[in-house]
């Protein structure tokens, strides 16, 4: 961490079909040796698919996959006086979609199936009806917040 200068907030493009910024982000989050290309056309095609399966608005259903993914609280090691305290604190609202958003990746692409884009449609899916294991992480991480509540008054 830089202790000179606070590093400034990119401005994110919004991507070129459906314009909107939540997708330029999780691009961001697929890409891989920066083959952008590519990350795109995987996220488009889960679009389409949650497209044929739901029948709703893709990104309306992505959007909703974000919110229930998206954690108010996280725990972050502190240490005071020789031992290390979890001291639960609360996400601001870029953080939580990029939690969000970075765990959706994450347990697509650990999800079996075929392809990037079926899983990442089916974990999609999932998020924006509440179960699979992206939920699952929101509330674990809810959890270790709560157990840890003792120690909010280390705050930074």
């Amino acid at each position: 961490m830089s202790r000179r200068k606070i590093a400034i907030k990119r401005i994110i493009n919004p991507d070129p079909i459906y314009n909107s910024r939540l997708i330029s982000m999780l691009t961001a989050r697929i890409l891989k040796h920066g083959k952008k290309g590519l990350a795109q056309k995987i996220i488009y095609q889960a679009l389409d698919i949650i497209q044929e399966k739901t029948s709703n608005n893709p990104l309306q259903t992505l959007e909703q996959a974000i919110r229930n993914a998206t954690p108010l609280v996280e725990v972050k090691a502190r240490r005071v006086g020789g031992s290390t305290y979890q001291v639960p604190i609360e996400v601001r609202a870029y953080r939580g979609t990029n939690l969000a958003l970075k765990w959706l990746t994450k347990f697509s692409v650990e999800r079996s199936g075929k392809s990037m884009s079926i899983k990442l449609a089916n974990e999609i899916i999932d998020a924006s009806n509440e179960i699979g294991n992206t939920i699952r992480k929101r509330e674990e991480t809810h959890r270790m917040a709560e157990a840890n509540k003792a120690f909010a008054h280390y705050r930074y």
